[in-house]
């Protein structure tokens, strides 16, 4: 591993967050308000502060995004404005010049995060979910129509998505109230009403857009760059029994929008850029305005732990039961991004694009209850005895990722976690 940049604020060596990264993220300040930051160790940079005291009058003409409640503003700027504001924090934060820093008293706008609370980072304009994962959609096909062809035959030739709902959207650490809605009686074609008896989880990454587009205008997949600002790690919930029910002829509703919790770190494209790949190879070729003359896949390790209310009760730490990669993803983000603009559709500063479950090809690299226990016929087995085949009321979903390469420092997203109360 390349050794880390050197900053004056302490790094922890396992931290997420070296001088490499640098996330932007939304905390609550201490006189009530909402502030912007970038995560250093295990501490934050106050970018409002800062800009305040005219560190980033080089950088950033304008400052008032930096001192907006939400990244919203900031997002809006577009790629050139994104990366000056990141390459001038990593000065302020770098040890080569930390007597000048000090002399602004750079000091006092560094806080612990655990002192504080972190919000959601910006505020979403708009919710789209794909379905790009070729595993996840080939064991999809053979749980929910054994005996057919897994994938249907428009799957090859472009990235399935729907629109979600951005209202719902929350972040970590957020509870999640089980869902109530109709599912189908056993031995019958007609349902009942109540609280999902089949509360999943969906592994995902997702990309925020800036720099808004015109009606009638779209992206192509070139420009895709110009446009995603950063990732965060997506929990889709979702009741698969309300689901089933409900989502033929047109697709996911009820089972999908009550809760979608995403990581509070915003981890930039520029911050990645060293960890970018090859993607799987797609065979049909994709349509021309599809087609990618440049690596869009990213090396980013995936994790998913379950504890138990038992589990939390016993002080038993929560239990892995999935690992997957990102860079497995059979349609890029910038080629969801260029076929979601093909028709002229208008993406807003501020958009959450999901990237659908992330699976592998072993049964441990599942993103989904639904893949790891085969709909609830292959329970997962915890450290406490307990069975799993979909989550039960306190039970606490964790999710990690972090991208990786030979030779660099690693960066992480931090994690996203949410635990489920009762329907009310």
């Amino acid at each position: 591993m390349k050794q880390q940049s050197e900053s004056w604020v302490p790094i922890p060596a396992d931290s997420d967050f070296p001088l490499e990264n640098l996330p932007y993220g939304v905390f609550r300040a201490e006189n009530g308000e909402n502030h912007i930051g970038v995560a250093i160790g295990d501490s934050i940079f106050d970018l409002r502060e800062a800009a305040a005291a005219g560190l980033f009058d080089r950088a950033l003409p304008d400052c008032a995004p930096l001192g907006a409640p939400t990244l919203n503003q900031l997002l809006a700027f577009g790629r050139a404005t994104w990366s000056a504001i990141r390459v001038r924090a990593k000065q302020l934060l770098s040890s080569d010049g930390e007597a000048v820093h000090r002399a602004k008293n750079a000091e006092r706008m560094v806080i612990k995060q655990r002192d504080v609370m972190l919000k959601l980072p910006f505020e979403v304009s708009d919710y789209v979910d794909f379905y790009s994962s070729i595993e996840h959609a080939t064991n999809l096909g053979k749980i929910l129509r054994p005996g057919t062809e897994p994938l249907l035959p428009n799957w090859r030739y472009l990235p399935i998505g729907y629109h979600g709902r951005a209202s719902s959207v929350v972040v970590d650490g957020t509870l999640v109230v089980r869902p109530n809605g109709q599912a189908k009686l056993p031995d019958s074609n007609s349902p009942a009403f109540g609280p999902t008896k089949a509360l999943d989880i969906e592994l995902e990454m997702g990309f925020v857009t800036g720099r808004s587009t015109r009606l009638g205008e779209p992206i192509p997949v070139e420009q895709a760059r110009e446009h995603i600002f950063g990732l965060v790690i997506v929990n889709d919930w979702s009741a698969r029994d309300i689901q089933a029910w409900e989502y033929q002829p047109l697709g996911p509703f009820l089972g999908k929008s009550f809760a979608t919790s995403i990581s509070p770190w915003v981890v930039t494209l520029d911050a990645l850029e060293p960890y970018r790949c090859p993607g799987p190879p797609q065979e049909p070729p994709p349509l021309p305005y599809l087609e990618q003359k440049e690596d869009f896949s990213y090396d980013i390790e995936l994790q998913v732990f379950l504890q138990s209310a038992v589990m939390h009760q016993k002080h038993m730490a929560p239990a892995i039961i999935a690992k997957s990669n990102f860079k497995a993803m059979y349609w890029s983000m910038a080629q969801q991004l260029a076929h979601l603009t093909s028709n002229g559709a208008r993406i807003p500063a501020g958009g959450l694009y999901a990237s659908g479950t992330i699976s592998g090809e072993s049964p441990d690299s599942y993103g989904s209850l639904i893949e790891l226990t085969w709909r609830g016929t292959k329970p997962l087995k915890l450290p406490s005895g307990e069975e799993r085949g979909f989550l039960e009321d306190g039970d606490t979903v964790i999710m990690r990722a972090s991208a990786h390469r030979d030779g660099l420092p690693r960066i992480g997203f931090g994690e996203v976690r949410g635990t489920i109360l009762p329907a009310e």
